[in-house]
């Protein structure tokens, strides 16, 4: 036994694998630049995914949450085009009325933010088990992407009834196709789960940092664009616009994804179907992988790093929806003026994305807890900053406060993925 661990060690030891590294190096750079293009190709997965997510998603947020206060104002309140007008492009000085619709929104999205949680989890517990039996993490990708093209739908058909369509429907619609889609938690779970089927554990982190980096990366193209393109597109351009790439997004996913990521897919064993019976299964399957007993104290920090994630997730879903509003009242902000801030915003969150992925983690090897602990010190910060804000440039001043944020949800998934094994995986994404 000691002779095969003294062995093994001995090969360990032997720059074999740098030799290759060396050898596949110098045959990379031999090739054509086609053959490098369709080599880079060939290693790029859910990647474009998200891009084809985040951009159209943060292209009609602004126009969200517009037609919804438009609606509020006209439909709702009745205050007339004049007053309308002037507060949806924060002129003159209607505080009362713009208070008075914040309010009918905010009292809506308290049941919206409801359905479009509860639901997605529920999905959740069932797809995440399901996905680790069958290995089909594409549907869990694709689902979702569908139910956000039918809120482009939706939203279309409530801007041109404008006066026929209330806004509790409008926001009702925007919530339920998303939420009966699984929304992001379920792309979370398909992506990350994807990843952690594809990868081996060394270089995990590293790809789960650049999925996380193509994803916050591409939020700023979208948020640059919205308020800009609301103003001279209006409600059609933006959501049509948006639609259109849900579609494309779609279209690749369906076609350039692998539809079972296991280990053992290219056995001919055929996969067992999973039939109505097997949905009580299915959900304790799902609890234990949080509960189960494994080896040291794996199964404590399991469910630490959920309980973690629980907390964290609520109060950043709902300052993502209040923000604004928030915004529009303390500082008179019109949709243009927050589309520049957020752009800043999440460049600033990916220059430092970039230190804690390239720096903190591969270089330095922080553990993804110490990793975790400093985004979220970062986040309470610039959410504790905020509370002071007077002027614009102090706003400004908050994401470089928090300038470390963005790696929280990156380094969570990153230890879950090493507590768990990947079969598992889906179980606690």
């Amino acid at each position: 036994m000691s002779s095969e661990n003294t062995k093994e060690e001995i090969n360990e030891q032997v720059p074999i694998n740098e030799k290759d590294n060396v050898n596949n190096k110098d045959e990379f750079e031999n090739r054509s630049f086609f053959d490098k293009l369709c080599e880079i190709k060939s290693n790029i997965t859910v990647e474009p995914i998200f891009a084809g997510l985040i951009i159209p998603s943060t292209l009609a947020r602004l126009a969200i949450q517009n037609l919804n206060l438009d609606k509020a104002c006209r439909v709702k309140s009745q205050f007339g085009d004049v007053v309308c007008d002037a507060l949806i492009e924060r002129k003159g000085n209607y505080t009362t009325q713009e208070a008075e619709i914040q309010q009918i929104i905010s009292h809506i999205e308290s049941w919206r933010t409801i359905i479009q949680t509860a639901i997605p989890t529920l999905l959740v517990i069932f797809m995440g088990a399901w996905s680790d039996r069958t290995g089909n993490r594409k549907i869990c990708i694709l689902l979702p992407i569908f139910g956000e093209f039918m809120v482009c739908v939706s939203n279309v058909l409530s801007t041109y009834f404008f006066y026929e369509i209330p806004v509790e429907t409008t926001m009702f619609l925007e919530a339920i196709f998303p939420a009966i889609t699984g929304g992001w938690v379920l792309v979370y779970l398909g992506v990350f789960s994807y990843i952690s089927d594809i990868t081996d554990e060394k270089s995990r982190t590293f790809r789960v940092g650049l999925v996380n980096l193509c994803l916050t990366a591409g939020i700023p193209i979208g948020t640059a664009l919205s308020g800009i393109l609301l103003k001279y597109w209006g409600y059609y351009g933006i959501f049509l616009s948006s639609g259109s790439l849900y579609f494309a997004t779609f279209l690749y996913g369906y076609f350039y994804l692998e539809s079972n990521t296991k280990p053992n897919a290219g056995s001919d064993e055929e996969p067992k179907p999973v039939s109505c019976f097997d949905l009580v299964s299915l959900v304790k399957e799902t609890v234990s992988v949080a509960f189960k007993k494994r080896q040291g104290n794996f199964r404590s920090k399991i469910i630490l790093t959920l309980l973690v994630v629980a907390i964290i997730y609520g109060p950043d879903h709902g300052e993502r929806i209040i923000t604004y509003l928030y915004l529009r009242y303390k500082l008179k902000w019109d949709a243009v003026k927050y589309s520049l801030y957020s752009t800043y915003s999440i460049i600033t969150h990916s220059f430092g994305a970039l230190i804690s992925i390239s720096i903190f983690s591969k270089r330095w090897g922080f553990h993804d807890s110490v990793l975790c602990l400093i985004s979220i010190l970062s986040k309470l910060a610039g959410s504790i900053s905020m509370i002071f804000v007077q002027t614009d440039f102090q706003m400004y001043t908050i994401p470089i406060v928090e300038i470390l944020n963005a790696t929280t949800y990156t380094s969570l998934r990153s230890l879950a993925s090493k507590l768990i094994p990947s079969e598992e995986m889906d179980g606690s994404s």
